[in-house]
């Protein structure tokens, strides 16, 4: 089924209608009500099922298999860090996305560190969650630069025990991987390699499958980690 979304998006039909299926996860159920109303306005965003803590939200992911989890840090039981941990190891192609009113960086360099592709503060407006969902849908990273940096330079000389998988990679996977981990948008890509965005996306998705996570974010940090690439090849030039 995850195999299935990621072809959907590799293959440009994100963009021709294809639906992103959401999870909010939230304790407090006014501001899950709130969410659902904003996202649902959109139409290609769908809502298919709510959870109020770490524990529900892990089982609905694992049943569900939904696109992306928007979710919140503190909740009562397992918190945002140890759900999002579970949920990468169990469903590595849900991307998930961070919601909260807390920006202290121990929590997001936490969150980074177990697999969440990018935060938001809970004060965004509503339009630029709905474009930060969009975008970790299209592989892109949602994530303020000063704390990527200090992810990148923590991961870069930390070993990593995960299977290795450059070899998986195809040479040109492999150059939209170190393009992605400039920061570049996947119409810039597109631009640099001479390519459709269509063609990106499809890169895009063959790379999250070979690497087995759920959103560029993920992606180069565990190329970093596995010295795949450089801390240098994260600076656009």
């Amino acid at each position: 089924m995850h195999t299935d979304r990621l072809q959907r998006i590799g293959s440009g039909e994100y963009e021709q209608g294809h639906v992103i299926r959401i999870l909010l996860v939230d304790d407090h159920a006014l501001v899950r009500e709130g969410t659902r109303r904003l996202l649902e306005m959109e139409k290609d965003v769908e809502v298919v099922a709510e959870a109020s803590s770490g524990e529900e939200a892990i089982e609905l992911v694992r049943s569900l298999l939904p696109d992306i989890a928007v979710m919140d840090i503190s909740m009562p039981g397992i918190g945002g860090i140890e759900a999002t941990r579970a949920i990468k190891k169990d469903c590595p192609e849900t991307a998930v996305l961070i919601l909260s009113a807390y920006d202290d960086e121990p929590y997001l360099l936490a969150l980074l560190d177990v697999g969440a592709a990018g935060f938001l503060l809970k004060n965004v407006h509503g339009q630029e969650l709905i474009q930060a969902i969009r975008a970790v849908a299209r592989g892109e990273s949602v994530l303020q630069p000063s704390i990527a940096e200090k992810m990148m330079r923590r991961l870069s000389t930390r070993p990593d025990v995960t299977q290795h998988v450059t070899n998986l990679l195809s040479e040109r996977e492999f150059d939209v991987l170190r393009l992605a981990a400039r920061g570049l948008p996947n119409k810039e890509i597109a631009a640099r390699m001479s390519l459709s965005i269509r063609t990106v996306h499809s890169h895009l998705a063959n790379i999250f499958m070979k690497m087995q996570v759920g959103s560029r974010t993920e992606a180069v940090l565990l190329a970093l980690r596995q010295g795949m690439i450089s801390l240098q090849d994260t600076y656009d030039t």
